[in-house]
């Protein structure tokens, strides 16, 4: 199994130009997870290529870019704003073969516009967000990583209010990271909201890792607010 070659190259149509472009993936069976990060970032063994770099598809022609995630049905208007405010500015250029963490960045950097102006899902948007902020974390570009984590919330956020987000993620999941990434960009008193609605719905939920860890972070908090309080 070592010597399997973890990165392979598909060949695919575009959904927005309907051309062939080469893009590149990762093999699942050469993926170790080792554990995860309170917002639910993977930690990978250590060498490992990181799959996160693959998981946005850039066509090579039009620069239309997207993940498995991604709607194939274009809404009326949408194809057009994509061809003048991407294809039409396009210079091209290949993201397949492997990937530094500054390209990978830029592909989801892509498919955040190219979502965007698709009118995907919220939902898919604060992922796009929120796996850019993971990879700058790695790089330890701290003020990047905020800006993503901003964006991401906000995306979770906005789902979480008008879209039916179980169909791609239980709404336990939803609430614990608006409550952690609302903790890590120093909102608490939203943040505990947040965890709180976790733990109230903690009877209709089977996912017990979640609802630990957002009691876990629920008492942190307010420990933390109630030192705060005494000491000012």
């Amino acid at each position: 199994m070592s010597n399997v070659p973890p990165l392979y190259s598909k060949t695919m149509k575009c959904p927005h130009c309907q051309q062939s472009f080469n893009t590149t993936k990762v093999r699942k069976s050469t993926i170790k997870v080792t554990g995860q990060d309170t917002d639910l970032k993977p930690l990978y063994e250590n060498g490992q290529i990181n799959p996160l770099f693959y998981n946005v598809h850039v066509c090579f022609h039009c620069g239309y870019s997207f993940t498995e995630d991604f709607t194939p049905y274009f809404a009326p208007g949408t194809a057009d704003v994509l061809k003048a405010s991407v294809s039409d500015h396009w210079v091209e250029q290949d993201f397949s073969g492997e990937r530094s963490p500054w390209k990978a960045i830029k592909s989801y950097k892509l498919a955040l516009y190219s979502g965007v102006l698709k009118k995907e899902k919220h939902l898919i948007l604060a992922g796009l967000a929120l796996r850019t902020a993971w990879i700058y974390r790695d790089m330890s570009r701290k003020k990047e990583e905020k800006r993503f984590l901003s964006i991401a919330a906000r995306e979770y956020e906005e789902a979480f209010s008008t879209e039916d987000v179980t169909a791609k993620m239980s709404e336990i999941k939803v609430l614990y990271l608006l409550g952690e990434l609302n903790r890590k960009l120093e909102r608490k008193e939203k943040a505990v909201t947040y965890f709180s609605k976790v733990i109230e719905r903690q009877r209709n939920s089977n996912e017990k890792q979640i609802i630990e860890m957002a009691r876990d972070r629920w008492h942190e908090l307010r420990e933390q607010m109630k030192t705060q309080e005494e000491s000012a």
